[in-house]
């Protein structure tokens, strides 16, 4: 057979560096590039638009950006990141790992080099590239900045906050060549500051004026204890306490380990200890700021929600950079399946170029399997409050708008003496309303709210300050609420149900929220969630059902568990169920999904014929040195008895003897169940059949990867993959 033929990626030409003066410490360069350039319409902070000019920035002050690079195939995104989280789907939670999400949806490897060649010629130090090729950073003066950007760097107050800060004048722009790559530039001004979502009794309300104090350090806790929330929620009735989870904390300033210890003595809670993980070399624990009381908020609540879930607390630099860098390496490390969020800003004063690329990191976490729950903000549906907009402009808070993640807004809570869960209203300042940036998702169905925004929040749980809860910071017992407080119990939760999962062999919460709607929408919701009908924020009543300050309500989460799992919280009867796992086996929907596999693997061509209909996987056969491979992503339920992988092969050569040049290897995660080579070769098909059983109760990535030598070809044909258990 006449070897296939490779098509090489053209080789990208390395733009031109145009000189920029740098000689004169006053001024920047005046002009862009005089080739054609495309504007990016989201790179301009909207608070420039209300704050004062003071002056140019100096033409050599160094500047830090981050290039934020476009996902691929956008649709097919989608239509995965909706199959792999509705159950009775083939894809069901065949989560991808990060090499496979990068492989099939991120930027490419050319995107990369393409963006870093133009970054360096045009002076800047490319200091990073994320391991998801999703952000280049890079860092350069002002100068450097401006001509590769095509932007003018001044310094600016804003007047509503009085804060200093230097901005881009108009949006940033690029050479045509980078526009189909490149999403979007941040860094190139320094305005946005994520707040957090705390709040303290006597702290006053949005707009208000200040009143008392709020209440000052105790030396004994007063507020909810971990034994009446978890009484409350039904936290205590699950049978899970998030042993083997970990959650991520998403923070912008520190803690001190002493105050955790002092909050578990006090409570009897113990748990794998708390670790930090820096971003961009940011680490606060040594001298915690203001911040120190949110970070510690969010770690106690999720200790006292699943007292054995492993926390590792992201701490990143508090601007668009660092959140971008933060999002991306969470999702690239994959070592947690629930992020804790309780910063943010509102939209209309962030940098929409910023929020899509956290966004695009958030879609990789929901293709991941892993579950986001975010503040949804304590100004009510006056988001900007305390920002550049002000309180006359109705807002929604960011990353709770984001539609990959679940926002969670605020109640007040009541409960009995026995811990149990007495009544429920709206927190009056829970954030809530209508995203301006971010479209209704497919899965937003049944609120009763027209038009074709998302809305927010999605759920909810207490977080009025005098509802608050007892935490243990700076040396002291304070009461906390806000909705700081809310986003750590749903994580707290989501890690409970991915134990129970877990052990009922059944995937991961995942992105919760289209999970969430679907029962809300179903007979099931009375007695899965709490339905809060009495209080509103600013411009949103609470009713029956869904509203824009509670979202459905507060889990009941043991019955909320039940429902998730299908009605069950054990396995059924011998802890499995026969099924058939491997999804499009044998490739007739003429794309790889939910394969992730090389280019032109999967084909129809006559040159090989399929086992069956049309289509199949052929990998190498180029007679030069050259891999492909292709890899699906399963769970094989805990208590089956046999799992047995099967495909059909067809090894096609042009080597003669029995040497082995030419290689198949198929892989269960890092183990090699078998290898087949061009000495196999042979007329027709041959079914093949390989034992999995011993991955029972795991995740298993199968992986076929073709490796061929540099000459004489070998084709290795497969079809009609499955996995069968029982």
């Amino acid at each position: 057979m006449r070897p296939r033929t490779l098509t090489l990626a053209a080789a990208i030409a390395v733009l031109p560096l145009t000189a920029v003066s740098l000689g004169v410490s006053t001024a920047q360069a005046a002009a862009p590039h005089a080739a054609p350039r495309v504007t990016l319409p989201n790179t301009l902070n909207p608070a420039v638009a209300h704050s004062e000019k003071k002056g140019d920035v100096p033409a050599e002050q160094q500047i830090s950006v981050a290039v934020s690079l476009k996902l691929r195939d956008a649709d097919a995104l989608e239509h995965f990141l909706a199959a792999v989280g509705t159950p009775g789907a083939p894809e069901f939670g065949r989560y991808l790992t990060p090499e496979q999400f990068t492989d099939r949806f991120g930027p490419t490897q050319a995107s990369v080099d393409q963006v870093r060649a133009y970054l360096t010629a045009q002076g800047l130090t490319v200091t990073e590239v994320s391991a998801n090729r999703q952000v280049v950073n890079a860092r350069g003066t002002t100068a450097q900045v401006s001509q590769a950007f095509g932007t003018h760097e001044s310094a600016y107050v804003d007047p509503q906050t009085q804060r200093s800060f230097f901005a881009n004048d108009a949006a940033a722009s690029v050479p045509s060549e980078l526009a189909a790559t490149v999403q979007g530039i941040s860094g190139l001004d320094n305005h946005p500051v994520r707040r957090t979502h705390l709040v303290r009794p006597g702290t006053p309300a949005p707009g208000a004026t200040p009143g008392a104090a709020p209440n000052a350090v105790a030396a004994s806790p007063s507020g909810l204890s971990p034994a009446q929330y978890t009484g409350a929620y039904n936290l205590n009735r699950t049978g899970a306490d998030g042993t083997g989870v970990t959650v991520a904390l998403w923070e912008f300033d520190g803690y001190s380990k002493s105050n955790l210890t002092t909050y578990d003595s006090q409570y009897g809670l113990s748990g794998p200890a708390v670790s930090t993980v820096s971003v961009d070399g940011a680490n606060y624990d040594s001298r915690p700021g203001d911040g120190q009381g949110e970070v510690e908020l969010d770690s106690e609540i999720v200790r006292g929600a699943a007292p054995k879930a492993t926390q590792l607390v992201y701490e990143a630099p508090n601007s668009d950079q660092g959140e971008i860098d933060m999002a991306n390496k969470i999702v690239s490390d994959n070592r947690v399946s629930v992020i804790s969020i309780s910063w943010g800003s509102c939209e209309p004063d962030t940098t929409p170029a910023s929020m899509t690329a956290v966004d695009n990191a958030f879609k990789q976490a929901a293709a991941q399997g892993i579950s986001v729950f975010s503040a949804s903000g304590d100004d009510g549906s006056r988001d900007c409050t305390r920002s550049t907009s002000g309180s006359t402009v109705k807002a929604v808070d960011f990353p709770a708008s984001s539609p990959h993640q679940t926002g969670v807004g605020g109640t007040n809570l009541k409960v009995s003496a026995g811990n149990a869960y007495s009544s429920e209203s709206a927190w009056s300042t829970a954030g809530g309303g209508v995203s301006t940036v971010f479209a209704k998702p497919s899965w937003q169905t049944g609120t009763g709210v027209n038009g074709t925004m998302r809305t927010v929040p999605d759920v909810s749980s207490n977080a009025d300050p005098q509802s608050g809860f007892a935490i243990y910071t700076a040396g002291g017992w304070q009461v906390y609420g806000g909705t700081s407080a809310a986003a750590p119990l749903w994580s707290g939760y989501a890690a409970q149900f991915n134990q129970k999962a877990k052990a009922a062999g059944q995937p991961v919460l995942g992105e919760a929220s289209p999970r969430l709607y679907a029962l809300a929408n179903s007979s099931g919701y009375a007695t899965t969630f709490h339905d809060v009908t009495t209080g509103s924020n600013q411009d949103f009543p609470t009713r029956t059902g869904y509203d824009q300050v509670t979202g459905w309500g507060s889990p009941v989460a043991d019955a909320l568990t039940t429902a998730l799992l299908g009605g069950t919280t054990t396995p059924p009867s011998g802890g499995c169920t026969t099924a058939q796992l491997i999804g499009n086996g044998g490739f007739e929907t003429g794309s790889a999904a939910p394969w992730t596999a090389s280019g032109g693997v999967v084909d129809n061509s006559a040159s090989q014929a399929a086992h069956s209909g049309g289509w199949k996987s052929w990998m190498n056969g180029y007679g030069s040195a050259h891999t492909d491979s292709m890899s699906q992503t399963v769970s094989v339920p805990a208590g089956c008895k046999s799992a047995s992988l099967t495909f059909w092969l067809h090894v096609d050569t042009a080597e003669t003897g029995s040497t082995a040049y030419d290689k198949l290897t198929v892989q269960a995660n890092s183990t090699t169940l078998k290898t087949y080579s061009n000495a196999d070769a042979a007329a027709g098909y041959t079914q093949r059949t390989l034992d999995l059983t011993s991955f029972a109760g795991q995740t298993v990535t199968i992986k076929f990867t073709g490796t061929e030598d540099s000459s004489l070809q070998t084709s290795f044909v497969v079809d009609d993959v499955a996995l069968n258990v029982g």
